[in-house]
């Protein structure tokens, strides 16, 4: 864009803002130099850096650039065979080591956050560990050459070091005792780089040694006593010998900077460019911007649009639509009352818009891509070229006019000002047809009457004014697109008190059409307000609606997820199970084989029903009726009669009721067994068709020998702790199913494991009134009674 449009908006204090936020040399100068773009892609590419520091801002406090000198200069020196300094070489070390710490952030964050372009800029980085880390050995921030520099430097530093120390203590000698009367202040000070004391012009002769300066009166001498002569003459080798070492020392840094002078130049650019991106970031933060969207049809939609570089407690923000249904827009309206600042805003928020900037205006704002906008505001008066204000306007209009195109936006202040009204509103007219021939957007200003009805009368046209408030005499600010300025000069002379007489005298000397005009804006003024208030209540139902939408599609889109993690979890859990239950049962198998394999005929009956219970609890219907409680109920409803083949809930296994003990309990022989189960806890079923098998009798290995059912003896002697237990629970178990008052169970003595894990049993339960060893002639402490409640 051409550099007047730059000036006339003032885009320089928005550069001026931008150096403000860089803190490196590279930075700086890109903003400063900062112009908008006329390629969309361009800008969207440069908007989308912004974002990216904006986000990165936010999230983790901006990206790690801390103050860079400018290395140019330093790498061209060193391109040519050139050496140097210490200071040069610290800021090319500082720039490697900023190198390393971004591209370590940006790796830190690549998985965390989301960005559109940044990462590629940090690809362009290139680290140069090897000479990052010879520069940060031998030198320092402040450019000084490191004792680690080389082994010679270290070696002569500790030498002058030492000369110094000697020195010093020889001359403190001449400053103390009978010789510091002989010295005018008893100092050791230094001229011509050798020590020296300040001796009375009377005593030169007491020191002997060589004199090196005197003072302006000629009282004081400034000599190097002879007794230190070979001392300095030793220092002062030492220190050329330091000195050529930190020559040859820069010399050979400087030598191996020059295979990496194009990788430090890259690297030199690219920081400055993050610097430059966090500059945007943190500008955008200050006056409060968003990112704009780019319309493809090239429409201009900017919400509550603010000038940035007005006052934010004071300024009035506006909505500022251009393109689409008209490409013109003629904003008429008293003095004073902002039009020249809405003028600027539009075209500022655009230009900052196309130099990739977030601009001071409401979420969801848009933007065009213009390939230049014009601008004719203010006084363009040149005295000297002797042109009055009409001739400068008319000069830079024939401009505009010359070099606009159909994708140009024209910014025209007072259009045809500064000359007769009635020729400048003819002229004002044919501008804007001709702009409108060559199919440009444009926004302009004036006071002409006629204005106001080319604005309603022609294609692609719309009136604006800056609102008035009458009551106050005060201008609002507040843009009103599709409404022309009225003239409310009657209306101000009478409430500042002029006659009535005189105000409709006045009335009465204006023409009819301005009447008819007046009445006209009026009539639209109100047709404005009405319409105002409906779309400000269809936005309030448009906000919430779409709020409801959002809120609806948000906890279906939730719905699904979980609906979707736990079908999976789901799966995991069946899967589970179905591994947990064919292990179960295979271990249960297992464990009835080894026993059939023992004793055939010893196979107990709680062992065989836990055994089958337990079998049957690792299978789950399809349907689990019995967890459903509707059904359920209406099962437990169902009649129940002696006779009835029902189902055990509780054990999973299958009997026939035998009796009613009472209204909620009946007895059911399961197998060998009788059980009383209350009514909520049977299922009646089916009786299955009976085919011959052989009865398979449990028993239970008791002090009688085997016997049918549980016996009222339980031998543990044999087994192991675990296994012993498992057991003992289920015989005590079956003994309380059988209703026996009393059992014996026979621990032995052994290691005192099992009868130590019967007792903690026994404590444990519930239904053991007491127990405690048997007689001495019935097994003392190596079999337990156990007396049930």
């Amino acid at each position: 864009m051409y550099k007047k449009i730059l000036n006339t908006l003032e885009f320089g204090r928005i550069r001026e803002g931008l150096q403000h936020h860089t803190v490196t040399a590279k930075g700086k100068d890109m903003a400063a130099r900062l112009v908008p773009r006329s390629k969309p892609d361009k800008v969207q590419e440069m908007l989308d850096e912004t974002a990216d520091g904006a986000k990165i801002l936010r999230l983790r406090g901006g990206i790690p650039i801390p103050s860079l000198p400018d290395i140019s200069q330093s790498l061209k020196r060193v391109r040519i065979g050139g050496v140097l300094n210490g200071t040069e070489l610290a800021g090319i070390s500082r720039v490697l080591q900023t190198v390393s710490t971004v591209v370590d952030f940006m790796t830190d964050i690549q998985e965390t956050i989301e960005l559109k372009r940044l990462y590629e800029l940090k690809d362009e980085l290139t680290s140069l560990p090897a000479l990052e880390r010879r520069l940060k050995r031998s030198i320092d921030d402040d450019g000084t050459v490191t004792d680690e520099a080389s082994s010679q430097l270290g070696a002569i530093r500790a030498q002058v070091k030492a000369i110094e120390n000697q020195i010093r203590e020889k001359m403190e000698s001449f400053t103390r005792g009978n010789s510091a009367k002989y010295l005018s202040d008893p100092i050791v000070t230094i001229r011509d780089d050798r020590y020296v004391i300040p001796v009375r012009s009377d005593s030169k002769n007491r020191f002997g040694g060589v004199v090196h300066d005197q003072s302006a009166s000629g009282q004081t001498l400034f000599i190097e006593p002879e007794a230190i002569v070979n001392l300095n003459n030793r220092l002062r080798e030492a220190q050329l010998r330091e000195t050529q070492e930190v020559a040859r020392i820069l010399a050979e840094l400087s030598a191996e900077i020059t295979p990496d002078i194009d990788s430090l130049f890259d690297n030199a650019r690219v920081l400055g460019y993050f610097d430059f991106i966090n500059a945007k970031a943190k500008y955008a933060l200050d006056i409060k911007g968003s990112e704009p969207t780019i319309n493809p049809d090239n429409v201009v939609n900017l919400r509550q649009a603010r000038h940035p570089l007005l006052d934010p407690q004071k300024v009035v923000a506006n909505d500022i639509k251009l393109g689409g249904d008209y490409q013109a827009i003629v904003i008429t309206g008293p003095n004073t009352g902002g039009k020249t600042i809405t003028l600027k805003t539009l075209g500022l928020v655009q230009v900052m818009a196309q130099a990739g900037l977030f601009i001071p205006a409401g979420e969801g704002s848009e933007v065009a891509v213009f390939s230049n906008i014009f601008a004719d505001i203010g006084d363009e008066q040149s005295i000297e070229q002797n042109l009055s204000t009409f001739s400068a306007h008319m000069s830079n209009i024939i401009s505009i006019l010359d070099r606009i195109d159909d994708r140009s936006l024209a910014l025209f202040d007072e259009l045809g000002a500064g000359t007769d009204p009635q020729e400048g509103a003819a002229l004002a007219i044919s501008i804007l047809d001709a702009v409108g021939e060559v199919g440009a957007d444009v926004v302009a200003t004036t006071h002409y009457p006629e204005l106001k009805l080319y604005g309603y009368n022609t294609p692609k046209t719309i009136n604006a004014s800056m609102a008035f408030d009458v009551d106050t005499l005060q201008p609002t600010y507040q843009l009103l697109i599709g409404v022309p300025g009225r003239s409310n000069a009657f209306d101000i002379a009478s409430r500042l008190g002029l006659s009535d007489t005189i105000v409709d005298r006045a009335k009465l000397l204006i023409s009819s059409d301005s009447h008819e005009l007046n009445d006209m804006i009026s009539d639209l003024e109100k047709e404005r307000q009405a319409a105002a208030m409906t779309d400000s209540n269809l936005q309030a139902k448009l906000d919430e609606t779409t709020r409801l939408h959002s809120e609806l599609k948000k906890s279906y889109d939730e719905l699904n997820a979980r609906r979707d993690k736990e079908v999976k979890d789901a799966k995991a859990r069946a899967n589970a199970i179905v591994l947990n239950a064919q292990t179960e049962a295979d271990k249960i198998i297992k464990e009835l084989r080894k026993l059939q394999q023992e004793a055939p005929k010893a196979i107990k009956d709680d062992k065989l029903i836990d055994a089958k219970t337990r079998l049957n609890k690792l299978h789950e219907d399809e349907q689990p009726v019995i967890k459903n409680k509707v059904l359920r109920r209406a099962k437990n409803q169902a009649a129940l009669h002696v006779g009835d083949t029902v189902k055990v809930l509780q054990y999973g296994q299958t009997g026939t009721i035998v009796k009613k003990l009472d209204n909620k309990q009946w007895q059911v022989q399961v197998g060998i067994m009788k059980l009383a189960v209350k009514d909520n806890g049977l299922e009646k079923v089916k009786p299955e068709p009976q085919s011959p098998k052989r009865r398979i009798a449990a028993t239970v290995k008791g002090a009688g020998g085997i016997a049918d059912g549980p016996g009222t003896t339980f031998d543990l002697r044999g087994e192991r702790y675990n296994e012993a237990m498992t057991d003992l629970d289920n015989y005590i178990d079956a003994a309380l199913l059988a209703n026996y008052p009393t059992v014996t169970i026979i621990h032995g003595l052994g290691t005192g494991a099992i009868r130590k894990g019967v007792t903690e049993y026994l404590k444990r339960s519930r239904n053991v009134a007491k127990f405690g060893y048997a007689p001495a002639n019935a097994g003392g402490s190596g079999a337990t009674i156990v007396t049930f409640k």
